[in-house]
């Protein structure tokens, strides 16, 4: 599996890590399936998807509670990124909503702490006073945004007095290419990761799409004897200071994923692409 730099860190992660939005409940907790969604995990670590992205509110907590079932014993191979959520931005939930997430991941420290959403009514400033501490008190490495406008991406970097902020994570894909009127380019500028959820748009590539940009892709697909899944998933991780976070709970879609590494799409096939879903 290839890696990149997070950030400016000099620590570098997988191109391609594991989303779990939907694992343990989506707004509220599931409880059932956990056991196939630890297998899912921990193959997907078996291929080289270290990178584990969850949030607090994913299955109101218990999407944290399943990925410390998959590695609690294996704490030193993975990259575990969580994020606060929107409600719990001012300084003191900040702090008591990592620890929350500490006890649900069964860990003394996150990886990478990411703001899940901007909320208007708490200044960013205060947000990231609180993010400081928890690095300052090592229970968080590094800091992360979600969801965030290059305005708010900049505010936060500039409230930061000792911390980095390390990446913005949203959504990116074939068919979302919204952030690059001006975030991609931005982050790109500065160095700060774009981690791309739903990259896959849902399962869009694999099961929908007539018309021509998606006999365009199918031609693409065809060519590098890929699938138009792995396309798209090359397209993204190939462009600088990109990864990708695609979901997958079955062996086979896993499998998928992971061979959307190992080769690159040509220039001259990025550029057919990028006329075809523009």
């Amino acid at each position: 599996m290839e890696s990149k730099e997070l950030g400016k860190t000099g620590v570098k992660i997988p191109v391609l890590g594991m989303g779990t939005w939907g694992i343990g409940g989506l707004s509220g907790r599931h409880i059932g399936g956990e056991d196939d969604a630890v297998r899912a995990l921990q193959y997907g670590l078996k291929l080289g998807m270290s990178f584990i992205d969850t949030a607090e509110m994913y299955g109101r907590g218990h999407s944290e509670e399943v990925v410390a079932m998959a590695f609690k014993d294996r704490r030193d191979e993975v990259f575990i990124a969580t994020k606060v959520s929107a409600e719990h931005l001012a300084h003191d939930d900040v702090l008591k909503a990592c620890e929350a997430s500490l006890r649900r991941l069964e860990t003394n420290y996150v990886d990478l702490y990411q703001v899940h959403w901007p909320n208007n009514r708490i200044p960013i400033a205060e947000t990231m006073k609180a993010m400081e501490r928890l690095v300052a008190e090592r229970k968080v490495r590094y800091i992360g945004v979600s969801n965030f406008s290059v305005q708010q991406t900049r505010e936060a970097q500039e409230a930061l007095s000792k911390a980095s902020l390390v990446s913005n994570q949203v959504e990116y894909s074939l068919l979302e290419r919204s952030i690059e009127a001006d975030l991609l380019p931005y982050a790109q500028k500065e160095h700060i990761t774009i981690i791309a959820y739903t990259p896959v748009a849902k399962g869009q590539f694999a099961h929908g799409g007539r018309g021509e940009r998606w006999r365009i892709l199918d031609e693409v697909a065809l060519k590098y004897g890929k699938t138009r899944t792995q396309v798209a998933l090359n397209w993204l991780i190939v462009q600088e200071d990109v990864v990708a976070i695609p979901k997958a709970v079955s062996p086979e879609h896993i499998k998928e994923n992971i061979d959307a590494t190992g080769w690159v799409l040509k220039r001259e096939d990025i550029g057919v692409l990028n006329q075809a879903f523009v």
